[in-house]
């Protein structure tokens, strides 16, 4: 999954021949932008873990006829495979359903650093009413700052009911950092009630790098310099409840590749909410 500040490489390609490069070489993927990321992370390994009625726990149905919908925002959405599998999931949508008024429940805007995957994305979505794609560089102030308000706009809203961080903050903390681990999650504690996270663990950031210069590529060029380490999960939680102004609600188990789903919420966004675990 991408979401960092620019992509690999320059010039004009022909988009079909720079994304064969990339599946015979995964480690030239920098910025986690994996053209065929769900064939080895499959989204269902994911959503299995988290309970379908998740979004109507925390966010219960209004009265009246004008339903406000739940709005999340899906950062480093690769090819939109997660988002669609976590939009069928929480709306407890069949495989054969494609259409349904359930755009007007849930709508989520996705985004990701590279276009080819974003263009994707858009073309597979079997729900391009309810899931917008876009091209973002998350770490972009400027560029965020028009493309979120414009979409949220739309709702007459000025923050996310739910943000999706899946396996994206190790690729932020690569590029960016530790002062840009930082003010990742500080941005998007900003524009979400809740946040649902999964980070990578240390072991995955070592084999990151190693990937990279098996390649004969450049290193990170924060990989030596981090103080941010270790136990990155437990790191992530001190960040979001000490900096951000968020809380740990609750820790939905761990995937297959030892990955932990974390739910934040934020502190001042107070509502009565049962246990979350299965």
């Amino acid at each position: 999954m991408a979401a960092s500040a620019r992509l690999a490489g320059g010039g004009a390609e022909d988009p079909a021949a720079s994304e064969d490069s990339r599946v015979l070489e995964p480690g030239a993927a920098p910025f986690g932008n994996f053209p065929h990321y769900s064939r080895f992370h499959p989204p269902e390994q994911r959503v299995c873990l988290l309970p379908p009625e998740l979004l109507r726990r925390l966010f219960p149905p209004e009265e009246g006829p004008e339903k406000r919908p739940i709005l999340g925002l899906d950062v480093g959405c690769n090819s939109g495979d997660l988002s669609v599998a976590l939009y069928k999931h929480f709306l407890s949508l069949s495989e054969e359903e494609t259409c349904s008024d359930a755009s007007r429940e849930l709508r989520l805007l996705c985004c990701d650093i590279d276009p080819v995957l974003v263009e994707r994305a858009e073309k597979e979505c079997p729900f391009p009413d309810a899931l917008t794609f876009i091209t973002l560089d998350f770490m972009n102030q400027q560029t965020r700052k028009v493309l979120l308000t414009s979409f949220l706009s739309q709702f007459g809203r000025s923050v996310f009911d739910i943000g999706f961080c899946m396996s994206i903050t190790m690729w932020i903390h690569l590029n960016h950092g530790d002062q840009g681990l930082w003010e990742f999650l500080g941005h998007l504690s900003s524009h979400c009630h809740y946040l649902l996270v999964e980070p990578q663990p240390w072991k995955c950031y070592r084999a990151a790098a190693r990937r990279l210069r098996k390649l004969g590529l450049h290193d990170f060029d924060h990989f030596r310099s981090l103080t941010i380490c270790g136990d990155m999960a437990n790191q992530i939680v001190q960040i979001l409840t000490q900096d951000h102004g968020m809380e740990l609600v609750c820790c939905f188990g761990n995937t297959s590749w030892d990955r932990s789903l974390l739910l934040f919420r934020a502190k001042h966004f107070t509502r009565d909410i049962q246990s979350l675990n299965h």
